[in-house]
């Protein structure tokens, strides 16, 4: 023990380094031995074990061990040499000596168990004696205690408690919000409703307060006008929902068309690149390049080329999709339009059906407001009251008014349903027609199958000819003038350059092999020297004449 630094000397001291401080030091490696050394205290002197021996056996460690065991004790050790001993592990709690020399310390935190288990091994001589009561080869190990396993299991509830808070607040805060709640049914809630319903702003909330009033129940006879109102007013909304859809519906047709005059330009530009490419890699120019700006272009040259053809393709399904739709829309026509035309009677009768539907409904709210108002009156015996008679006054003229409606409704109706009837005659006449067309062309059919027999050998003079279709007859005629005017031939690119300014779909693949076929009129010659060699293909049409 060295006054000097409070502490034994073969004790490392505590420093925030220790486990159980915060901060946990790096483990030592298995193969590294650890050099004890001997340690002085007041009253005995610790010796430490063989280095060559293996460490000290000990059982596994209980969760939150705080106590030891410790045996091995000199028979004269007392407990004064027992705390004087391991007090510089920690703080001691309690001490529990046996007689049969051992006992067991508790400490006030785990890590200084630690500490504790570092002198298990070490022999204990008391002060300078040599007898064998006065000596001893101590054994630190982890004990049980029912203290440490209560502490350790209340500290976890703890931890368990906490960790459960900490995400039933996670869990609020992530949880929506719940939506306000709906008042109750009155008249004043009711008129606010109803302003709040011819807001546009207003109407989603103002519809959900409908909603929950209807579903619970709140609809009588007495409240019946109010509900209709509100209901009315929300079907008002429809038309405005629909010109809203109709507005972002040209707002996308709009989009459309700027998307694709947008992409023809950059279509446009492609071809002006695709075409300085060519133009550079004329001979005139081409000679004058080196190599390695020879193949930059030529890469370049292929690469817009791909770039040119996928927007190009794109283009062409986008105006294909717009043509197909077109003709769709052509064919249907003539078939859709009496369809139409019936389906919108139908709907204007069903129309006057749910209008005449609820003209009675609201005749029916009258009647019974009536005769709330009579009971009211006779209730009351005030029949002289002249606001009641104007409002009675008013009713009736009201419901003069509703009769006649319903009488206009009713007419309408009735004119309606004989529309529809002579629409259904006519459509059965069109079904016929029909039914007589289809006959003919399946006489038709059967006439063009007796007479394929005769045009067999025709269809086969036709196909073994070079020129299969009359487009590949107008390149051949293209082809021809454009040779002419060049007398010494020109290279298949060129060629091809001046056909797609005419079409953009033309391949020069299928070009080229189409005058392979035409060998009379069209002949291939090597021109140039050495690194100038080109093939060129010249019109020979006048000399292949004289042959064929």
């Amino acid at each position: 023990f060295d006054p000097a630094l409070g502490m034994m000397t073969g004790i490392p001291p505590i420093t925030p380094m220790m486990p159980g401080l915060g901060i946990v030091p790096p483990p030592i490696p298995p193969d590294m031995p650890v050099v004890k050394e001997i340690i002085h205290c007041k009253s005995c002197t610790l010796f430490p074990p063989n280095p060559n021996l293996p460490p000290p056996a000990t059982r596994e460690r209980p969760p939150g061990c705080k106590t030891v065991f410790v045996g091995g004790l000199p028979e004269n050790g007392t407990e004064q040499i027992i705390v004087e001993v391991f007090e510089q592990c920690g703080e001691i709690i309690a001490i529990r000596k046996s007689k049969k020399n051992f006992c067991h310390i508790r400490f006030a935190e785990e890590y200084m168990v630690d500490k504790a288990l570092y002198l298990s091994g070490y022999r204990i001589r008391l002060g300078s004696s040599t007898d064998k009561k006065d000596t001893g080869r101590l054994h630190v190990d982890f004990a049980q205690a029912r203290d440490d396993l209560y502490e350790w299991e209340c500290k976890q509830r703890m931890l368990a408690r906490e960790e459960r808070h900490r995400r039933r607040m996670e869990e609020e805060r992530l949880r929506p919000p719940s939506p306000p709640p709906v008042v109750h049914y009155s008249d004043h809630e009711c008129s606010i409703v109803a302003e709040k319903l011819k807001d546009d702003s207003k109407f989603s909330e103002a519809v959900q307060t409908l909603l929950t009033w209807i579903e619970r129940g709140e609809v009588n006879r007495r409240s019946a006008n109010n509900f209709y109102s509100m209901i009315q007013s929300a079907n008002s909304h429809v038309r405005r929902l629909v010109n809203e859809k109709a507005a972002h519906e040209k707002d996308m047709e709009e989009a459309k068309e700027k998307f694709k005059q947008a992409l023809s330009g950059i279509l446009i530009q492609f071809e002006q690149i695709v075409a300085v490419y060519h133009s550079a890699s004329k001979q005139k120019a081409w000679d004058h390049f080196t190599k390695a700006q020879r193949k930059n272009i030529s890469v370049w040259c292929k690469q817009a080329e791909e770039i040119r053809n996928i927007h190009n393709d794109e283009l062409m399904g986008i105006r294909r999709e717009e043509e197909m739709e077109m003709s769709d829309d052509e064919i249907e026509e003539t078939t859709e339009t009496k369809e139409t035309e019936e389906s919108a009677l139908v709907s204007q009768a069903e129309a006057l059906k749910e209008e005449n539907d609820s003209l009675r409904w609201q005749l029916d709210a009258y009647r019974n407001e009536v005769e709330l108002l009579k009971q009211e009156q006779g209730k009351a015996h005030r029949e002289d009251d002249p606001n009641k008679e104007q409002q009675l006054k008013l009713l009736q003229q009201a419901l003069q008014g509703m009769q006649q409606h319903l009488l206009k409704v009713q007419e309408e109706y009735k004119k309606k349903e004989a529309e529809l009837e002579k629409l259904k005659d006519d459509k059965l006449q069109v079904e016929k027609m029909l039914e007589n067309l289809k006959e003919k062309e399946s006489c038709a059919s059967r006439l063009c199958a007796s007479n394929q027999d005769s045009e067999y050998p025709l269809e086969k003079t036709m196909n073994s000819s070079p020129i299969k279709s009359e487009r590949e007859a107008l390149l051949v005629g293209i082809i021809s003038t454009f040779l002419h005017v060049h007398p010494f031939g020109a290279s298949i690119e060129y060629i091809c350059s001046y056909l797609h300014r005419l079409d953009n779909k033309i391949c020069t693949s299928d070009v080229e092999c189409l005058m392979g076929r035409l060998q009379h009129t069209f002949k291939q010659e090597m021109t140039g020297v050495g690194a100038s060699l080109e093939k060129r293909w010249k019109f020979c049409g006048f000399e292949g004449l004289k042959l064929t």
